[in-house]
């Protein structure tokens, strides 16, 4: 599945709910749904900044393409970061980069984000094209 063929799903499904209650509460599924990260990533290098709540990001590189692997310890920001893995991981650092994450306007998550998630939010998206950036600059492509 490509990264907008991920997007769109995600837009699909949260086009189900009209009011930002049921959203939440999407978020807050989405986020419990997660596998819980291993505890040995749960390390400072791993911790996003920028974020209020605590959360990890591990990057991994198989065959070519990121699998990113993450908690948080807020229900909705953990929420967040599963929808961005589901968008983003398995993908090919090129990818990655290049993708326009038009899925956040969409749902219009950025606007219903208190100030500090949606810096937040912002802060994940980038650690996850640095991580891009390095796995590609790793390959020297």
């Amino acid at each position: 599945m490509s990264i907008n063929e991920a997007q769109d799903e995600v837009i699909a499904e949260f086009s189900d709910f009209d009011d930002w209650m049921d959203r939440y509460q999407l978020l807050i599924d989405l986020g419990n749904e997660q596998e819980p990260l291993d505890e040995k990533y749960k390390t400072e290098q791993n911790l996003i900044e920028g974020c209020q709540s605590r959360v990890w990001l591990q990057a991994d590189e198989e065959d070519g393409k990121i699998i990113f692997k993450a908690e948080s310890d807020a229900l909705i920001v953990k929420g967040i970061i599963s929808l961005l893995m589901k968008v983003l991981s398995g993908h090919t650092p090129d990818e990655i980069l290049n993708a326009d994450l038009y899925f956040i306007d969409k749902i219009g998550l950025k606007e219903h984000l208190s100030p500090t998630r949606s810096n937040g939010l912002l802060s994940m998206v980038k650690q996850m094209r640095m991580y891009a950036l390095a796995f590609k600059a790793r390959k020297g492509n």
